[in-house]
């Protein structure tokens, strides 16, 4: 596998979307899109999708929800990052390509940070996203400010896990994006009341993203199911972390014991957790709304807000005061004594990192 280094990373391609501009990026671990929304001076915003899905199927709920994007938008420069091969139209990974494991995908990220000269940035990741971005932030404490993190996994896989990764496999390996294993995609992102049953059709959210998984192609898949599906556990490692952390899981998430683990082993002084009723794992998607009161106090204590105050008969949240602990409304708890974020490092004078 190649060296890594700054010089290494070169755009290859940029195209407009929707606003934003895709750039694909060379690594030493292999080329990567990143779509980048925003003002570069702005503080940057990573995130990263699960298995099988990009910014558009991730993070779309969350982005079009008008009260979570006057808060990120206005604050942030956002970098959608996707796993290799996940990006919208992107053609079949060669098999002869070595097979990543999550310390090249965590890596990866680095390069790409290095390109676009940012320093420390806030992350936001869901499910297997969520531990690339949480290793990222162990390997690379001094690039990461803080975590918003949904449905994380941070321990080996389990058994059910592994059983149901192998099912996976087996399904891509000899079938591709077959109905099954939309299925079973779909099982493991959202909560049963909106997958639907026999007598009540399944949401609008859910048939857009099955039309979506229609376009990956499942080789990418496949390499990366089977770097999430080989990852070690990393809780001892978050005691390393000494940025503040922020972590929603839906009550109805196959994730959701992997969520308490790992807010338990967080620093509590640093760390919040918000079970969000009747909803899967994809919280971005399937109740972004819940989403816009705690990210709202998290991002306080780094000196960053809304550009306005709504009216008091605006809608906020879905979450009743019985979802939400009271410490986590608490600036001690949010980290109000944090200073504004500064993202952007000078250019260096040299390639050498």
């Amino acid at each position: 596998m190649a060296e890594s280094s700054s010089d290494s990373v070169s755009v290859d391609m940029e195209t407009i979307y929707l606003g934003g501009k895709e750039h694909i990026i060379r690594t030493g671990r292999g080329s990567v899109s990143v779509i980048v929304y925003g003002d570069q001076d702005k503080p940057a915003l990573i995130t990263y999708p699960d298995l099988a899905l990009n910014h558009m199927s991730c993070f779309q709920g969350l982005f079009f929800c008008p009260e979570a994007a006057s808060l990120l938008l206005h604050n942030f420069c956002v970098y959608h990052i996707s796993p290799p091969g996940h990006e919208l139209g992107a053609a079949a990974i060669s098999p002869d390509d070595p097979m990543p494991c999550v310390d090249d995908l965590t890596d990866q990220i680095l390069e790409v940070l290095n390109y676009f000269r940012l320093g420390a940035v806030m992350c936001m990741g869901v499910m297997a996203g969520a531990y690339i971005l949480t290793l990222f932030a162990i390997k690379y404490r001094e690039r990461v400010l803080g975590l918003i993190l949904v449905s994380p996994l941070c321990k080996a896989p389990s058994w059910t896990e592994w059983l149901c990764n192998k099912v996976m496999s087996n399904l891509l390996y000899f079938y591709g994006m077959c109905g099954l294993l939309k299925e079973c995609l779909l099982y493991r992102y959202f909560s049963k009341e909106v997958r639907g049953n026999p007598e009540v059709p399944e949401s609008d959210i859910v048939q857009a993203c099955r039309r979506l998984l229609d376009e990956r192609q499942s080789i990418n898949v496949l390499r990366f199911l089977q770097a999430i599906d080989r990852r070690p556990n990393i809780t001892e490692g978050l005691k390393r972390l000494n940025c503040r952390t922020l972590i929603f899981v839906g009550e109805d998430s196959p994730f959701h014991s992997e969520a308490l683990h790992m807010t338990a082993k967080l620093d509590r002084r640093y760390s919040a957790l918000v079970e969000v009723q009747a909803c899967g794992s994809m919280v971005t998607e399937e109740q972004p709304e819940a989403m816009l009161i705690p990210m709202e106090y998290f991002l306080m204590g780094y000196g960053l807000h809304r550009p306005c105050q709504i009216s008091s008969d605006s809608p906020r949240s879905p979450l009743s005061p019985t979802c939400i602990a009271p410490e986590l409304l608490s600036p001690e708890s949010m980290g109000l004594k944090l200073k504004p974020i500064k993202t952007r490092i000078p250019r260096p004078h040299n390639a050498d990192r």
